[in-house]
């Protein structure tokens, strides 16, 4: 479905943001504000968004396929049924753990369940004016986006809080709903609900940064706005060591390895032409990364503007951060994350005039969208992920669209409760979530680095480079993250961690081989062919 670079910029740029660049920045900020930041822009410009535009253009130039297919032709057939492995269980940890994140936002900030619901019919009717009407794309985003924002004061005046059903906690029901939903919103025509909704959805980002960037001037100006965190904290308390994990704590904001299946999975299929890519691929991931600077001066300095505390008190300045942030334990739960930023973002936009009851449910609906979009994104991937597979060992009725849907969203169903009917399941796994993703990131740079060695030069050093570093700062967090699962007893992440490690060790020494071998050159006219 070629489509203008606008549009799918949209769709790229909320499909891999997410919660991740909010989340990691939000616990990363216990090592201190210096080095989540030196982190967030060297990754950023040098390693992200190469890893990005480099995945995306791969894809580009082979078809569409998926990061996974183009790995058995650059490497070898044997790497891409690990590749496969690690793409499968990273989608499935995120489609069971963001419905989960998605069900948490609702109960903490059910002003958001209206406006985040009402977005489905507004995206699906501004997509329908656009595409079957001919409507004035400018004209009726506006409509789109002013609606949008209506809905959001509204979800103020009538929060909606779940309940209990039939014995399941309003966490699990929504998580249920939340599943099925994307069960049909992957199936449906992509320029259906998938595309609006992302398009619409990256205006509420560009209006939310506005906010934030305006916010924190004026609560600058009115001397409101200091850093109240640590700029290097090297050991706070039950925290691992800062080298490897800040590059595995904050992923999206840097360097994500989901991004690699965003960019050659839905992206690759609706960019209309290749000089697109640089501003789809590599400018998503910059903007992406100016979020989560943005991120890092809510929680740093933001939340020293008002700290409400359990007991009813409100905490300023360094003691409201410290209060936060006592410990690792404290501040690095789903629900202290968010609200750390929710918190911090609300305060500076309340410097505006903006009331901030509003501005919390501004934030809460912009979070909640977010992890939606994502959470879309990733069953549409995993369908094509089956696919493939399925293509390959030719189980055929896996081949069929529903069939892989399906089985994507009863497998992360099985995850989400396999604890139980509170749908928190998918927090098993999610120990493995980081080193996961970023060993993803660095399999995907490999691959990138064997093309563009192919094609001559030395340019293949601008993902070489970033792959080296990926490969050995997850291989680092891998190893003490194993020495830990095995001293608390953990079988079943001591297995899966294991394994892992060893597909990264595989998929590094076939890459390596294939560097040194005498591959053939990749020439414009077979790069035209391909």
């Amino acid at each position: 479905m070629p489509t203008r670079k606008g549009i799918i910029f949209g769709h790229h740029y909320t499909s891999i943001a997410g919660v991740a660049p909010i989340v990691g920045p939000a616990i990363a900020i216990i090592w201190g504000w210096l080095p989540a930041l030196i982190w967030v822009f060297v990754g950023t410009v040098v390693m992200g968004a190469v890893h990005d535009l480099g995945a995306l253009v791969l894809s580009l130039r082979n078809q569409g396929k998926s990061i996974s297919e183009i790995t058995a032709k650059y490497v070898n057939p044997r790497t891409r049924t690990l590749f496969f492995l690690i793409v499968l269980l990273e989608l499935w940890i995120v489609l069971a753990v963001f419905a989960l994140v998605i069900a948490l936002i609702f109960s903490w900030f059910p002003q958001s369940v209206f406006p985040v619901w009402c977005e489905i019919p507004i995206a699906i009717v501004l997509g329908w004016i656009i595409y079957k009407k001919g409507g004035n794309v400018g004209l009726f985003t506006a409509f789109a986006v002013i609606t949008m924002y209506i809905t959001v004061i509204l979800g103020h005046f009538i929060p909606i809080s779940m309940p209990g059903i039939a014995g399941i906690p309003a966490t699990g029901v929504w998580a249920i709903i939340l599943l099925v939903y994307a069960f049909f919103a992957s199936t449906l025509p992509v320029t259906t609900l998938l595309q609006p909704r992302d398009y619409i959805n990256a205006w509420q980002l560009f209006i939310a940064l506005g906010l934030l960037v305006f916010g924190a001037l004026a609560s600058a100006f009115a001397g409101e706005l200091k850093i109240v965190a640590p700029a290097v904290q090297l050991h706070p308390e039950g925290a691992p060591p800062l080298w490897p994990f800040l590059f595995i704590t904050i992923a999206c904001g840097a360097i994500s390895g989901f991004h690699s299946l965003v960019s050659s999975g839905t992206t690759s299929k609706q960019v209309a032409k290749e000089e697109d890519a640089t501003f789809v691929g590599y400018g998503s991931m910059l903007l992406e990364g100016t979020l989560s600077v943005l991120v890092i001066v809510a929680v740093a300095a933001g939340i020293g503007i008002a700290y409400q505390t359990k007991d009813a008190g409100v905490l300023t300045g360094t003691a409201a951060w410290t209060t936060h942030y006592q410990s690792w334990a404290a501040a690095g739960g789903l629900g202290a994350m968010i609200d750390a930023f929710v918190i911090g973002a609300a305060n500076m936009i309340a410097m505006l005039g903006v009331p901030k009851a509003i501005a919390v449910v501004v934030m809460g609906v912009f979070v909640a969208s977010f992890a939606g979009t994502t959470l879309d994104t990733a069953t549409r991937i995993q369908r094509y992920v089956v696919q493939e597979i399925a293509a390959d060992i030719k189980l055929n009725f896996l081949k069929n669209n529903y069939a892989a849907t399906a089985f994507a969203v009863i497998t992360a169903g099985i995850l989400a409760f396999a604890t139980g009917a509170s749908g928190t399941g998918g927090l098993t796994l999610w120990p493995l979530f980081g080193a996961t993703n970023q060993t993803l990131a660095g399999l995907a740079l490999i691959t990138v680095t064997l093309y563009l060695k192919r094609k001559g030069g030395a340019k293949f050093l601008i993902s070489a480079i970033p792959a080296v570093f990926m490969v050995i700062m997850t291989s680092w967090a891998l190893i003490i993250n194993e020495a830990n699962f095995i001293k608390s007893g953990n079988w079943l992440l001591i297995i899966v961690n294991a394994a892992i490690f060893l597909i990264v060790v595989w998929v590094v020494i076939e890459g390596i081989a294939g560097f040194f071998s005498k591959g053939k050159a990749i020439t414009p006219e077979a790069t035209a062919e391909a």
